[in-house]
């Protein structure tokens, strides 16, 4: 999996491994990923930690292959790793930055849905989990970058949902809204942005990595065995309010992850 240096990326990948995966984690540079590791061994599991930088696919391959020589033949993959969008008005947004926040959040897991396809199809098994965002499926001004780049997630996810359902690969992605991570922390400091944000959220609470995590188990597991192409919304509500603050002020407010 990817992304699993930190918040929800970290927490799926613990919680993979309290119910009973083995886990290879990948990141550009792998010191934070030492202490999951450990946390994964401790509960019984093992963990292999690899060096990848997700806009780069040769590294993609090459450590789908490492990964797959160090536990056996796979069964989960989740494409976590995303980054910070570039704000700014749609034209005033360069043509460098469209493409460096493409390549973060949406060629990456291209890239690893390439890399893994061949051997999850081969075995005829398998859970392909892509966390994109709410983001993807609204209009957001001013981040133009986030809103193209998770909705293309999203349209992958579809199409592969459906493309390999026949061959036993299941494909499906999580929808997180406002959560709880250390990229909130200021906004959550902040007591009158926090409860504006909270106030156009039906369920008026944050979410947590956490939550996001037990998604990821339940779309990994023999639970979700009919479950693919689907998008599991994990947001209070948000998306299906249509009162309150719109989405350009809440993005005004804070960052929409």
């Amino acid at each position: 999996m990817t992304g699993a240096s930190r918040g929800t990326g970290r927490a799926i990948a613990r919680a993979f491994a309290e119910a009973g995966a083995d886990v290879a984690v990948l990141a550009r540079t792998t010191d934070d990923l030492r202490e999951l590791a450990l946390e994964v061994e401790r509960l019984g599991r093992r963990a292999v930690v690899l060096t990848c930088d997700v806009t780069e696919e040769e590294q993609i391959h090459s450590a789908v292959t490492e990964a797959i020589g160090a536990l056996g033949p796979l069964d989960i993959v989740a494409n976590v790793a995303g980054g910070t969008p570039t704000a700014g008005p749609f034209l005033e947004i360069p043509v460098d930055a469209w493409q460096r926040d493409m390549r973060l959040n949406f060629d990456s897991v291209l890239h690893f849905c390439r890399a893994v396809g061949p051997h999850l199809l081969q075995r005829g098994t398998g859970s392909v989990i892509n966390v994109s965002s709410v983001a993807g499926v609204a209009g957001v001004p001013s981040r133009s970058t986030i809103a193209v780049s998770k909705a293309a997630v999203i349209a992958l996810t579809r199409t592969l949902g459906a493309e390999w359902a026949s061959a036993g690969v299941r494909v499906n992605a999580i929808l997180p809204g406002w959560t709880a991570t250390a990229e909130t922390a200021a906004v959550r400091g902040n007591h009158d942005v926090s409860a504006g944000l909270m106030h156009a959220v039906p369920m008026h609470r944050w979410g947590t990595p956490e939550q996001i995590a037990d998604s990821a188990v339940y779309l990994a597991g023999d639970a979700s065995e009919l479950v693919t192409g689907s998008c599991l919304t994990i947001d209070g509500g948000v998306s299906a309010y249509v009162g309150g603050p719109t989405l350009l002020d809440l993005l005004a407010l804070g960052r929409l992850g």
